[in-house]
């Protein structure tokens, strides 16, 4: 027992790894002589490794290196971007951000972080995730330390000059194009807005009938209303039928 007591006591007294702490990986893994303190609850959560770079895989079957174009690059990776975000969101709740590491290191080769809204969400995804696949692998899902992706990027490779290269021990992510960011975060935006908008509807229709006036005319403009919502879901159907039919998940 006493034995027992001062292992405790000697864990106790380890200092908490910082990369740890801020990135959410280490290169030393489980042989790290410091304290990976995994989190119990967080908005954010780590799909490990599950990104694969067709750069840096692409290679013929006699070894040869096969040139892939930049454009192809771009549409490859924000396909999968688009599909991972959506799914997210479609099944587990609302994304604040999502972030995908470039880097080359094991520890954070192929690694993505989606920052729900709600801990609530991100600890459902994590349970579920972990039970499912992903492009044939199976997904390895945890809740992750990382809140302010500011802390956990290398600046030096936002300016260019990173000179460690992919095997950078902060997170080299990988941006994704305007026209797709505009898309996802933008559609999110909207949608807020035809909440509240909806919300202060409800609100006036419920004031209009306790006076016991003109609730039939407010009745009326909320039928026109959800006609016109009736094209967009036509879209998000087709959208998602799109995404089964090539998807990976």
């Amino acid at each position: 027992n006493c034995h027992y007591l001062e292992k405790e006591f000697a864990y106790s007294k380890m200092v908490n790894c910082s990369f740890y702490f801020k990135i959410g990986a280490c290169r030393h893994g489980d042989r790290c002589s410091r304290l990976h303190n995994k989190p119990t609850f967080s908005q954010t959560i780590a799909l490990l490794n599950i990104y694969r770079n067709p750069q840096n895989s692409a290679q013929s079957a006699d070894g040869l290196t096969c040139a892939i174009s930049d454009m192809e690059m771009q549409e490859h990776y924000d396909e999968f971007f688009e599909e991972v975000f959506t799914e997210m969101e479609e099944k587990y709740g609302e994304v604040e951000e999502m972030n995908v590491c470039d880097n080359l290191g094991d520890h954070l080769v192929g690694n993505v972080y989606v920052k729900f809204r709600y801990e609530e969400d991100a600890e459902k995804a994590v349970i579920d995730l972990n039970n499912r696949w992903f492009n044939g692998q199976p997904i390895h899902a945890e809740l992750s330390p990382v809140t302010d992706f500011r802390e956990a990027c290398c600046r030096q490779y936002e300016m260019g000059e990173c000179t460690r290269g992919g095997f950078c021990n902060f997170m080299h992510l990988k941006p994704i194009s305007r026209e797709l960011r505009r898309e996802l975060y933008g559609r999110r935006r909207k949608s807020r807005h035809r909440s509240r908008s909806r919300s202060r509807e409800r609100r006036s229709r419920s004031r209009d009938r306790g006076r016991g006036g003109g609730g039939g005319g407010g009745g009326g403009g909320g039928g026109g209303g959800g006609g016109g919502g009736g094209g967009g879901r036509d879209h998000e159907r087709r959208r998602s039928r799109d995404r089964e039919r090539s998807g990976r998940f």
